[in-house]
């Protein structure tokens, strides 16, 4: 399996890149190319000792920003390190990308550039989160602000599949993010979507409250991009907010140290479970590729999970099982009319 790595996306790149890709070929049985500007990977690269043959660099000479317009950005940067490697996935040289560069970029050019599975509206991005009882997932995460109610019904059907093939979960349940669990709840976007999930050969269990979430009981949470993109980020915040808030009690005194200390393997499990890094980055899934959004501050351990779930996607076929189940849906679709 190859592995193109955006060397310059990131907000520690190329440094962090390099280190997790070096660590990835430790154990991982891939080769990797990094994009990107080569003095400076290479000079990164030499402060490790690894098998030359299984890192390459490709010279990429211009960055795109997350400050760019996102799709006049790939068009005219046909040199920077994002659209390189993007073209080299859809060359069928790489198997796999992953980029913690600007997003709306990396969506838009995977979209462009790689290309939709057929039969795929809108492909969607799938962030796996922490929950209380295990991983859930939010799709669409921020890729499509405005969606169709069987954009919607596409969107279930690829976090079944994920769910069942990368985190080995036998029929997932799936639920529509809503603002009250009773059918007729909401805008015409979630009625008409409830409806179609309802009908459609998945574990649908109903609509689902923000509330609810964190739970984690309910495994593929099925939502439009804005609602998405507002629940990640508000769950991110969240998390971050707790740990502050701990550490400021926990600091506040001598008794509060002594607390802090006798349940320090409680918070180091609850930081492990709740950190972001542990998953590596968000699948976008609908493209015709194995294609992962990386966070923006992701370190070396980060970009070798991200690596770590690229290896997953291409050993059990994901793009291949997710074509075969849109076209059982496209065929149940056109008996019905």
């Amino acid at each position: 399996m190859v592995v193109v790595v955006d060397g310059m996306g990131g907000d520690f790149s190329p440094k962090a890149v390099v280190e997790g890709c070096v660590e990835a070929i430790k154990e991982y049985n891939i080769e990797i190319l990094i994009t990107g500007s080569e003095d400076l990977i290479k000079e990164e690269l030499k402060k490790y000792s690894y098998d030359c043959n299984k890192i390459k660099v490709i010279d990429a000479k211009e960055v795109i920003s997350t400050n760019e317009h996102p799709v006049m950005a790939i068009k005219r940067k046909k040199d920077s390190s994002l659209v390189k490697a993007l073209n080299l996935v859809k060359s069928g040289d790489a198997d796999a990308i992953i980029s913690a560069g600007s997003s709306g970029a990396f969506l838009a050019g995977c979209t462009l550039i790689v290309g939709r599975i057929k039969g795929i509206d809108r492909p969607a991005l799938a962030p796996v989160l922490p929950g209380k009882n295990g991983p859930f997932m939010i799709i669409d995460c921020g890729a499509n602000a405005e969606c169709k109610p069987h954009y919607l019904v596409q969107f279930g059907l690829m976090g079944k599949t994920y769910f069942e093939n990368i985190l080995k979960v036998a029929n997932p349940s799936v639920g529509l993010v809503n603002i009250g669990s009773e059918e007729e709840k909401g805008n015409e976007l979630s009625k008409s979507a409830h409806k179609l999930l309802k009908e459609a050969n998945l574990n649908f269990i109903g609509n689902v409250e923000a509330r609810e979430i964190p739970s984690g009981d309910v495994k593929v949470l099925v939502c439009d991009g804005f609602v998405g993109n507002v629940i990640l980020k508000l769950y991110e915040g969240a998390v971050a907010n707790i740990f502050d808030i701990l550490k400021v009690g926990i600091m506040s005194s001598f008794r509060t140290k002594l607390g802090g200390i006798l349940l320090k393997p409680v918070f180091k499990k609850f930081k492990k479970d709740f950190d972001y890094k542990e998953y590596g980055g968000a699948a976008f899934l609908g493209v015709n590729g194995i294609c992962i959004k990386a966070h923006g501050s992701s370190d070396a351990k980060a970009f070798k999970n991200a690596i770590k779930q690229a290896t997953i996607f291409y050993e059990n076929k994901v793009v291949d099982k997710l074509k075969l189940e849109i076209e059982k849906l496209s065929e149940k679709e056109n008996n019905a009319n």
